[in-house]
């Protein structure tokens, strides 16, 4: 019996820094995870400081140089570079906040409500993310033809106001973060059901909805196809501009780096802020059991 214990009080440390081991790689990975993820970034502005002779550089510049101001102004002289930044954002916020406003109000009735049709309607929804979008872009270019929609922001905000991938994110998120006695206590205070989703819904899936919008930000942001196909070259958003930068018998990398560089700026931006409203919205709307 003292030789059992002893062996078992020898095990016990090795066990204790198990875990310390395996944090400290989890925390190597995702440092090397990062700094690759960085290092396109950082060498978009490296090259966008500099001018095209900087490529044939052996070894390639890893400082940025002085050139990036000027570099900026011939991005904003050769497309309304400025116009774009200010549709994408236009577009990318309208869709985002719809997006969440609309798959929050669809998850909860999904989730908590109960009506006749629910699990076919709820079905019918998730199959449709399996029909490609390149499918109903000649049908839906016919719509906007008819409501003279082209060349506007309309035909960009309005068709993805809602989408099948947000219903049903939320519908999952809201089935197991929202208790049904919490809903029950409500009703029994004299609460609607729109007063329940706003005072009781919108507190607890404010975390959920607030990664949902920042997906569907970068999702909207960096649309192309779309954009190409109903706007026009004097009315783009960013990737439309970007793309005309690259256009042409020589390609100019340094102006396309400069535009790149210039619209991921906004996507860094919204990124930070959105990551500390979603912290923020966790310890907000937790429930306590």
């Amino acid at each position: 019996m003292t030789g059992t214990t002893a062996d078992r009080t020898r095990v016990r440390p090795a066990r204790r820094g198990a875990p310390g081991a395996s944090r400290r790689l989890i925390y190597l990975t995702l440092t090397a995870v990062a700094f690759f993820s960085a290092v396109p970034l950082y060498y978009s502005v490296v090259v966008a400081s500099r001018d095209n002779a900087a490529l044939a550089e052996v070894p390639p510049p890893l400082v940025p140089g002085g050139n990036f101001f000027a570099n900026v102004a011939r991005v904003f002289d050769t497309v309304p570079f400025g116009l774009a930044l200010g549709n994408s954002v236009l577009v990318s916020g309208s869709i985002a906040l719809s997006v969440m406003f609309f798959s929050t109000l669809a998850g909860f009735a999904f989730a908590k409500l109960r009506f006749r049709g629910r699990n076919i309607l709820l079905l019918l929804t998730v199959a449709t993310m399996m029909v490609p979008a390149q499918l109903g872009i000649i049908p839906l270019y016919m719509i906007m033809v008819k409501l003279e929609w082209t060349g506007t922001m309309y035909a960009l905000i309005v068709p993805a106001m809602v989408s099948a991938f947000g219903v049903f994110f939320m519908t999952q998120y809201l089935s197991r973060a929202l208790p049904t006695e919490l809903l029950e206590a409500g009703r029994v205070d004299g609460c609607s059901t729109w007063g329940l989703f706003w005072h009781v819904v919108i507190p607890v899936a404010r975390p959920a909805a607030a990664v949902l919008g920042m997906l569907t930000f970068m999702s909207a942001w960096n649309d192309y196809f779309w954009p190409l196909v109903v706007l026009t070259p004097e009315n783009p958003t960013v990737q439309v501009a970007l793309s005309t930068l690259a256009a042409g018998y020589v390609n100019d990398y340094v102006l396309g780096l400069t535009g790149t560089a210039l619209g991921t700026l906004p996507l860094v931006i919204v990124f930070a802020l959105l990551g500390k409203q979603i912290i923020g919205g966790i310890m907000q709307g937790a429930v306590k059991g």
